[in-house]
């Protein structure tokens, strides 16, 4: 007996979507589009006593200007750890330490580094594309599945072809958006 296809059915693939693009909104603060984000050293781990540790953990990060992050760590001794951890990273900055805190400014972009920061971009919302069109993909093989069991019917599997495909439509055009605005950020001067 074949049983109709409810919305539940594609909450796990709704959610598994929204995680790749939420993915992808993590990916793209990574990029740095010429001025200071404290969310730029989310990725950079310090060793604190043997244990890798967020800067965000052990110290202040501010905002001081436009294009710089002041770091003020809570425990002096830790600085220069801070320090080299920020050297290794693919930050590219040059850290300036004066005793009590750090220092990064980050330098305007050139027009050729905004374009080749474009091309990130453009391939990371590529990357969320193919994800969500994974998820499309193994959602039409569950209902295959479910079709040639007899569970549903060809109607029904066409139902859901449909819903899914306006679902991933929709996602699409939360990535372009996503990927369009951060390239407009990447032209602003």
């Amino acid at each position: 007996m074949a049983v109709e296809i409810s919305k539940q059915t594609y909450e796990p693939y709704i959610q598994t979507m929204d995680q790749c693009i939420d993915f992808l909104k993590n990916e793209l603060v990574h990029i740095r589009v010429g001025r200071a984000d404290a969310r730029l050293l989310d990725r950079v781990m310090v060793d604190y006593y043997g244990v890798p540790t967020p800067i965000n953990q052990m110290a202040t990060v501010q905002v001081s200007e436009a294009r710089q992050l002041l770091i003020t760590p809570w425990d002096q001794s830790v600085l220069k750890e801070i320090e080299r951890s920020l050297i290794n990273s693919d930050l590219g900055i040059t850290p300036q330490n004066d005793g009590k805190a750090i220092r990064l400014n980050f330098p305007m972009l050139t027009e050729e580094r905004r374009r080749d920061l474009g091309k990130d971009v453009q391939k990371l919302g590529e990357e969320a594309k193919i994800a969500l069109r994974n998820v499309r993909r193994d959602f039409l093989d569950e209902m295959k599945k479910l079709l040639k069991n007899s569970e549903i019917g060809e109607d029904h599997y066409h139902d859901a072809e449909r819903e899914i495909q306006k679902i991933i439509d929709k996602k699409t055009q939360d990535v372009d958006q996503l990927v369009k605005e951060k390239e407009k950020d990447l032209l602003e001067i």
